[in-house]
């Protein structure tokens, strides 16, 4: 699975975007200032770097300047308010890979995220996972135990890429219905829970430990994926 660093101060946004990217199957660490940026990186093992371009601390040029000082090529994606030349010349300049001006569309993100591992070189895309008993195939959007599919709907397959794309997490209902409807609606929780149980059910053919657990102190509650995702290599479905 493909690691991004996500660099953004403010909160509403840094949880957003990282949502939406776990969403489109990344895995995704964030920090908040430019330090806690540094530090991070020097631990190394990420694929891209989303960095803002005005951080407390230590600003996203001067973390971009020490990234390529110490000779890491890391591909990078800067986000700023500015939209000034000057600012987009000198981003690039100091070794950005591409530079979005705020604001600025989630998918629109994500499409250049992708442009850019492509352009790098980083294979962006797993075929499928291996979670427990489940073998849950991207390219095929659906779900498989014992060789059969469980004939996931769209929406349901949908939840459960939400849902393992941070797995041990729980995700708010609010959150899940942001990013499988694009809002949420009166009685909007209700319909959500309905699917939910939908999806338990179909996932008991395999067994009847059902990896997604009901949580509560996030929001109104919510649900997590229980079982850690790895790659599976072998699929051939």
């Amino acid at each position: 699975m493909i690691h991004l660093l996500l660099v953004e101060d403010e909160p509403q946004m840094r949880e957003l975007l990282a949502n939406n990217l776990r969403f489109e199957g990344f895995s995704v660490e964030t920090a908040e200032d430019g330090a806690e940026a540094l530090e991070r990186l020097r631990k190394g093992g990420f694929d891209l770097l989303v960095l803002d371009l005005m951080l407390p601390k230590v600003d996203g040029f001067q973390v971009l300047n020490q990234l390529r000082q110490s000779g890491n090529g890391l591909p990078v994606l800067m986000l700023t308010a500015r939209g000034a030349e000057r600012d987009r010349v000198q981003g690039l300049g100091a070794g950005a890979d591409d530079y979005m001006t705020k604001p600025f569309s989630t998918l629109e993100l994500v499409a250049r995220v992708r442009a850019i591992l492509r352009r790098t070189g980083v294979h962006t895309e797993t075929a499928a996972f291996r979670s427990g008993p489940y073998l849950i195939h991207h390219r095929r959007q659906q779900v498989y135990a014992g060789g059969r599919s469980l004939n996931l709907t769209a929406l349901e397959f949908r939840l459960v890429q939400i849902l393992t794309s941070n797995p041990g997490v729980p995700f708010s209902r609010e959150e899940l219905l942001q990013l499988a409807w694009g809002q949420e609606t009166p009685g909007s929780s209700r319909k959500l829970n309905v699917h939910i149980a939908n999806l338990r059910k179909k996932l008991m053919e395999a067994g009847p430990e059902v990896p997604i657990l009901t949580v509560g102190g996030v929001g109104r509650g919510g649900y997590l994926w229980s079982e850690p995702l790895k790659p599976e290599t072998q699929a051939t479905l």
